[in-house]
């Protein structure tokens, strides 16, 4: 089993919301993203963090356009998986420089979500949102990380600029 799923990949991306109309860095602190990355498998030393960090500023540019090649190969340079046969049958092992393991399985993560749900891992609908969604809806329409905060808000704004140009009798 992977050491960072869906639900990880997500908290990862994220970790850059607005608050109150100003953009935070969650991971800004390293202590927090110390006990993200330990709560995840991985170090929380400073070359782990730092690489995590990375990943992440990496894979939110990836959402949003095009991917950055260069900066994924930097990340994914020397790291291989090695087949092992146990008890329990035939199991893959991530292999490379221990400070990038957590980030690599945050990109390999990333990569799983584009090929299993192709179109699905996108930004909020709302530009003013610095969050992520995955839409699981059978349609694939989501458009907000929420409809309660975002979504609302959204609808709630067109309402009122409808309203503004309607000519009053």
């Amino acid at each position: 089993m992977d050491v960072i799923d869906e639900q990880a990949l997500l908290e990862a991306l994220n970790s850059t919301p607005v608050v109150d109309g100003r953009p935070q860095d969650l991971w800004a602190d390293d202590a927090v993203l110390r006990r993200w990355a330990q709560q995840h498998g991985g170090p929380g030393d400073a070359p782990a963090i730092d690489w995590l960090r990375t990943a992440r500023d990496v894979l939110q540019a990836a959402t949003h356009g095009p991917v950055p090649q260069a900066d994924l190969q930097r990340m994914l340079t020397g790291v291989h998986r090695l087949p092992e046969v146990g008890a329990s049958g035939l199991r893959w092992r991530l292999c490379g420089p221990p400070e990038r393991m957590l980030a690599v399985e945050l990109v390999l993560a990333w990569y799983d979500v584009q090929a299993r749900r192709p179109g699905r891992l996108r930004p909020c609908g709302n530009d003013e949102c610095r969050l992520f969604l995955l839409d699981r809806s059978r349609a694939n329409t989501a458009r907000w990380c929420s409809m309660k905060t975002c979504g609302n808000r959204l609808k709630a704004r067109r309402h009122q600029e409808r309203a503004r140009q309607e000519p009053r009798t």
